[in-house]
């Protein structure tokens, strides 16, 4: 997830060090900096545009289904592209359509909107049919939207992921149970709960980097706990998005594929979950099950 002004920048060194998953969005107002980013790799040799895969988002005053397309189109624009690799749902509750990103009333509070999600899934599926996106999915979804999605009446293409909040202390296990069993992938956000914006999460959460159980296994491995938490989301086929705009980190982060936490190690990560979301901005639905 690229946030700021630095996600140019951190776009072209994640490349450099291997990472070709970029996932971004229209809420992020960064993208004409990352399509930048990407197409200056792609200038000089670094990769071809068919080696990364670009992950935007259908931000959520764009529900309606005549606005999803020219969403998607605008993305495209600012990011020079001709098309993207996945375009998903942000969030399921729909705003107020418009400009603003944050619509509120005269007391502050967001303006939400009535969209049928089965009619926004629609004009998605027109998105994919047209070649402006190879595959299309959701993300902050629980099973019971899952399931009105898979369950429209007409339903020509499934969700190919749920993009949820989730580390040890939220592992999502029965989300990610249900998804296997409907060919979803789960992707992770907030894998290591290390971004701790006060607008979108409680300052006084817990340290999850400091939990002694993940500084043991990572001691134990020579790894960092940031590795471990990442690591973990691996090997329960969990795909992970790594957040970072240090080249430290960057490079850090990608240092997960050569090493094996063991099925001790899997268990007592498993049993740091406390379904502690540190996320809590639009989300008054129960987004784990």
């Amino acid at each position: 997830m690229l946030i700021t002004h630095k996600a140019g920048e951190a776009t072209k060194v994640a490349i450099d060090v291997g990472f070709r998953d970029i996932d971004a969005a229209f809420f992020y107002q960064n993208e004409e900096e990352v399509g930048k980013a990407i197409r200056e790799k792609i200038a000089d040799g670094t990769v071809k545009r068919e080696d990364i895969f670009y992950t935007t988002k259908l931000w959520t005053t764009f529900f309606r289904p005549e606005l999803v397309r020219p969403a998607l189109e605008r993305s495209l624009k600012k990011l020079q592209l001709d098309y993207v690799d996945l375009f998903i749902i942000h969030n399921p509750l729909a705003m107020k359509s418009g400009e603003e990103l944050l619509p509120r009333d005269a007391s502050g509070n967001i303006i939400f909107d009535t969209v049928d999600l089965h009619d926004t899934w629609e004009a998605l599926e027109k998105c994919k049919d047209a070649g402006l996106t190879k595959s299309i999915g959701v993300s902050n979804f629980n099973r019971k939207l899952l399931e009105l999605i898979l369950n429209k009446p007409g339903l020509k293409y499934k969700p190919t992921c749920n993009q949820v909040e989730c580390h040890p202390y939220l592992n999502q296990s029965k989300l990610l149970e249900f998804c296997k069993s409907k060919n979803i992938v789960l992707v992770a956000y907030s894998a290591m709960a290390s971004h701790r914006d006060p607008n979108w999460m409680d300052p006084d959460s817990p340290y999850l980097l400091e939990e002694p159980t993940l500084k043991s296994i990572a001691k134990k491995h020579s790894r960092s706990p940031g590795q471990v938490a990442l690591r973990y989301q691996l090997q329960r086929g969990v795909v992970v998005l790594a957040k970072s705009f240090s080249e430290k980190r960057i490079k850090e982060n990608f240092q997960v594929f050569d090493f094996e936490l063991t099925p001790e190690d899997m268990q007592a990560i498993d049993g740091l979950n406390r379904n502690f979301r540190y996320s809590f901005a639009f989300h008054p639905l129960p987004l784990a099950l």
